[in-house]
């Protein structure tokens, strides 16, 4: 049984809500890219290798894959909205701790770790807050202007990241990224407090294993969630490593300082242009069906991994442009997975599902970052030089791995259960 709670305060038009949502998303996005914006600075300053500069992220990964675990089991527990607020807390204080004690691999493993697991409660919560609000027919499209605005948060760290690293060093970098979360949880205490809290009533419902046996046994719901785990591992890769494969671009024109700059804000022009993405891919699969867009960005990002790599040679502007195709198609079916998973499972098991979800695709997720960072290693030159052969075989690394994606769709298109969601069945 739905249980509602209202709080008080000013009632927000449905558009006004979700552009409030969003602005407190976009903010939280900023601290992710704290690290990978500074990374063609500090695997040389903090004199690491590629293995260990990939670990670091791939402990973000596990950090914020047993944070989206448990906030999932918390949402159905406590509501979306209080997991929201109370979670947004906790990653204003981590996000800080980063900041202000991060200052070389074993310091920055830790604490990245640790901002990892606490930078969770602003995305599953946030797309369960959105589903309870918006209908079937609007909801793919609201939740492609959420995870737009995270690629939006992305976007200005890296931009901004350009400058303050350039002109006052990575640590103040850190710290501008560290302000995003503050001005998130501000912003979600405000644009929640006139938002309902709803929790279900369990007394006579079974308990958390029992609710994600219910879940591993739908067939359809399951084909949803391994095909966004093909899909964590090649996105979180190329979030990891785009900045500094940008900057080893532009080192072919520019010099050091300057090839930073530049790759800098070559990487977060693509997350401006992807948010286009999140957006369109949302409104597409509410007319034509989740599956059919799921399908094209899925087969087009895996493609572009395939190729990427091998691209380093040709003029910036060719990998410039590539990049940002490939960025726009691995985002852009985000929120086609998550729309398509409200329509999957029962409203009483999405927190679970979510959970479900998390624990496959931001484990893989986890994995990609390092496994690139090895594969650049092996295939470097003696002197620590990264030549096609290791950026192309690394790149190629994520689109191996993401190949079984498509395959994946194909098998829920033909599902009995994906007539429910597919527009183009109907």
């Amino acid at each position: 049984m739905l249980v509602p709670i209202r709080t008080q305060g000013p009632l927000l038009s449905d558009v006004q809500w979700l552009g409030w949502l969003c602005l407190s998303r976009m903010s939280f996005g900023f601290i992710l890219m704290a690290y990978s914006g500074s990374l063609p600075v500090l695997i040389q300053y903090w004199r690491m290798s590629a293995a260990e500069a990939g670990l670091i992220h791939s402990g973000w990964q596990l950090g914020y894959l047993v944070s989206l675990f448990i906030v999932g089991v918390l949402t159905d527990r406590l509501g979306a909205k209080r997991t929201f607020l109370l979670t947004s807390i906790a990653a204003c204080v981590s996000a800080w701790m980063f900041a202000l004690f991060a200052d070389g691999f074993r310091s920055a493993l830790l604490l990245f770790s640790v901002t990892g697991l606490c930078s969770g409660g602003s995305y599953t919560p946030g797309l369960t807050l959105i589903s309870e609000r918006f209908s079937a027919e609007r909801r793919g499209g609201a939740m492609g202007w959420y995870l737009a605005a995270s690629s939006m948060g992305y976007a200005v760290s890296l931009l901004a990241g350009s400058r303050i690293i350039g002109e006052f060093g990575w640590r103040y970098g850190f710290f501008a990224a560290a302000s995003g979360p503050v001005m998130g949880a501000a912003i979600a205490f405000c644009v929640l407090r006139g938002t309902r809290n709803v929790v279900f009533h369990r007394g006579h419902q079974s308990g958390a294993l029992k609710r994600f046996a219910l879940v591993w046994r739908n067939r359809p719901a399951m084909l949803a969630i391994w095909s966004y785990a093909f899909h964590a591992w090649e996105l979180l890769g190329l979030w990891a490593w785009l900045p500094t494969y940008l900057a080893a671009a532009a080192a072919r024109v520019y010099d050091a300082d300057a090839a930073v700059r530049v790759g800098l804000s070559l990487a977060g022009l693509t997350f401006a242009v992807n948010t286009v993405g999140s957006i369109l891919a949302g409104k597409l699969s509410d007319r034509l069906g989740r599956t059919s867009v799921m399908l094209v960005l899925a087969s087009t990002s895996v493609g572009c991994s395939l190729v990427f790599g091998w691209l380093i040679a040709t003029p910036l502007w060719v990998v410039t442009a590539v990049a940002t195709l490939y960025n726009l198609t691995a985002l852009g079916d985000s929120s086609v997975y998550s729309s398509a998973l409200t329509e999957l499972v029962p409203q009483h098991l999405l927190g679970v599902a979510y959970s479900l979800r998390s624990t496959l695709g931001f484990g893989m997720g986890a994995l990609s970052p390092l496994v690139f960072g090895v594969v650049l290693d092996a295939l470097s030159s003696p002197d620590g030089s990264r030549g096609t052969l290791a950026w192309g075989m690394a790149w190629l690394a994520l689109g191996v791995g993401a190949v079984a994606g498509p395959l994946v769709i194909l098998r829920l298109r033909r599902s009995p259960g994906a007539l429910s969601f597919d527009g183009a069945t109907r």
